[in-house]
């Protein structure tokens, strides 16, 4: 597989601009690829959880509003 012109251009810039070898730049790109598709499967597993128990706080939270009416 070939690494297209247009885009091997721009990562010489880049570099330049940064001050980094061109190695550094493919490392701090797949770092934040690496974190940022992690990022995404937590949240996603975050809302699927939240979805799947929405049910049951709803039913914990109407059994205890009476407890806090209770309270004033």
């Amino acid at each position: 597989m070939e690494f297209p012109e247009q885009l091997l251009d721009r990562a010489e810039r880049a570099t330049q601009e940064l001050s980094i070898s061109r190695s550094e730049l493919v490392r701090q790109a797949v770092e934040q690829f690496i974190e940022s598709s992690d990022r995404a499967k937590l949240e996603k597993e975050l809302a699927e959880g939240y979805q799947a128990n929405t049910q049951l706080d709803r039913s914990i939270a109407e059994e205890f509003a009476a407890v806090d009416y209770d309270t004033f």
